[in-house]
């Protein structure tokens, strides 16, 4: 109902606006309880041998890469939050989710409207006339008309206030997703991070190949000239030369070629921290032969320390608001209004009692039938939420699954890299023995060949386990947060200041 009224003595409009304060609002929908996930006391693969093998000096020193102990890596690393553009894009999201709150949080406020105006209009009982006289040509303005100007100024107020907690439960909604949003930032970052370090390690690892490669095409030189004294003379056959000359060229293309796969790493590196490939370099440096793992931590402080399953628990809470938004269809929506303005024809006068004017209002709306569209919606909600639920419980799941493959990596890697490092070793001694042999004349040049072949594919073995190692131990790392923590999620209302921030941002640059 609307009451309208020109005159002075009558109670604020504005004070209408507080009267649904006094009522008792409620908020419907289920309440959020954390789900239950797969947990684990310990690690099956984190044993007394695997703690036994982890150095003293793995201990987190800042930055998780920091372990380390690469002054060029550590370079690099800083620069992904600063250029890398993935990062950026999950950090406008995180934004977006952040004024969503903002929105979601402003409607539970009264929208206030001024609306100033002037309108000239003209009547009278001449009107229009239609001449087909000479000159005319058209209508004709009739006598006696009248022109008025009207003035008026008006402020207006409508609210709906939250009865059934569908703003509540939209605003926890946001929340949960702005947290998870925040989250996926995390990820990425952490993500980004651990690519780098990742292919950091390949390409040092392949700088060490060609260091390798380089050594063997000098060993191989020397045998080349060995052969060919021999064949000069006359204890080698020409044979022996061809197989020298083709073992070396094989070697030099095999050095050539470490390029291809060093450029591709460097210009994913330079991609990773926002650079030209073409504007970008690495120098050559050799692999470290040292492994620093940090040891994982306790098996059930997986749940808070990664961010993909904090991300993943956020979203279930913002699905089971959701519900809660759904079954508030089901009941009456509240609107108040309120208007306060004058209205005159002569400016002087327009802000005088006699020429105010307002009005009071409420409305009530209800929904009686919907053939079960409410009813349906809510089954929605509520199955979106299992799905959240269901993902939640699969991401636990698979994040100790990640942790305990890297543990079981880096275990077995190590105990191979033992037996291999053995085993070329060997392989090097029989290369001597075998060279010297051949110079005495008592073994053919296909045992040195052989020998040789076999000492640089254990090497190669060698290498290739040594960059497992390391690149398994960024993984694990990344499998158990890199030092992130669920507690570095913002709360509600750092959220709600965020997004004011934003807010006051947003008008600098407009003005």
């Amino acid at each position: 109902m609307t009451y309208a009224k020109k005159s002075n003595p009558r109670p604020s409009p504005w004070t209408a606006l507080l009267v649904p304060a006094l009522l008792g609002a409620c908020t419907v929908g289920p309440d959020y309880k954390k789900p239950d996930a797969a947990s684990q006391v310990s690690y099956k693969e984190a044993g007394d041998a695997w703690k036994q093998a982890v150095p003293q000096d793995a201990a987190d020193r800042g930055a998780w890469w920091s372990v380390y102990d690469d002054p060029v890596l550590d370079g690099l690393e800083k620069q992904v939050d600063i250029s890398n553009q993935t990062l950026r894009e999950s950090e406008a999201a995180y934004r977006q989710a952040v004024a969503l709150v903002g929105e979601a949080d402003a409607t539970f406020y009264p929208t206030l409207g001024v609306t100033p105006s002037v309108t000239r209009s003209s009547s009278g009982a001449g009107g229009l006339a239609s001449g087909n006289g000479a000159g005319t040509g058209g209508a004709a303005i009739g006598r006696g008309r009248t022109t008025v100007t009207q003035y008026s100024a008006s402020a207006t107020a409508s609210w709906s206030p939250d009865l059934w907690g569908k703003i509540r439960r939209t605003v926890e909604s946001d929340i949960g997703t702005a947290q998870a949003t925040a989250a996926d930032l995390a990820g990425a970052r952490l993500s980004a991070q651990a690519t780098l370090a990742s292919d950091y390690f390949q390409l040092r690892s392949t700088d060490q190949l060609k260091r390798l490669l380089d050594d063997t095409v000098d060993a191989y030189t020397r045998s080349l000239k060995i052969t060919k004294d021999q064949y000069a003379a006359g204890t080698a056959q020409k044979s022996d030369v061809i197989t020298a000359e083709t073992q070396l060229e094989s070697a030099q293309a095999q050095e050539i070629n470490t390029g291809v796969q060093r450029a591709t790493l460097e210009h994913a590196i330079a991609v990773l921290i926002g650079k030209p490939p073409g504007e970008f370099s690495i120098e050559l440096a050799p692999l470290t032969d040292h492994v620093p793992v940090s040891p994982p931590g306790i098996a059930s402080s997986l749940l808070e320390r990664r961010p993909d399953i904090a991300g993943a628990e956020r979203r279930v809470a913002a699905a089971n608001a959701q519900i809660g938004v759904a079954i508030s269809a089901f009941y009456p929506n509240l609107t108040l209004s309120a208007s306060d303005g004058f209205s005159a024809t002569s400016l002087g006068s327009l802000f005088t009692a006699a020429n105010n004017v307002w009005s009071l209002g409420g409305s009530l709306s209800e929904t009686v039938f919907d053939a079960g569209e409410r009813s349906a919606a809510v089954d929605a909600a509520r199955a979106t939420y299992d799905q959240t639920v269901a993902t939640y419980r699969q991401t636990v799941l698979a994040g100790f699954q990640q942790v305990e493959d890297e543990l079981a990596t880096l275990r077995i890697l190590e105990q191979q890299a033992k037996v291999e490092e053995n085993t070329v070793k060997s392989a090097k001694q029989a290369v001597g023995l075998f060279l010297n042999e051949y110079k005495a004349g008592t073994v053919a040049y296909t045992s040195v060949v052989t020998a040789q072949a076999t000492a640089l594919t254990e090497e190669e073995s060698l290498l290739t386990i040594q960059q497992n190692r390391l690149v398994a131990s960024v993984t694990l790392i990344q499998a158990v947060g890199g030092g992130w923590t669920a507690d570095q999620l913002p709360a509600p209302d750092k959220l709600d200041e965020t997004a004011a921030q934003q807010l006051a941002a947003k008008k600098d640059d407009a003005k």
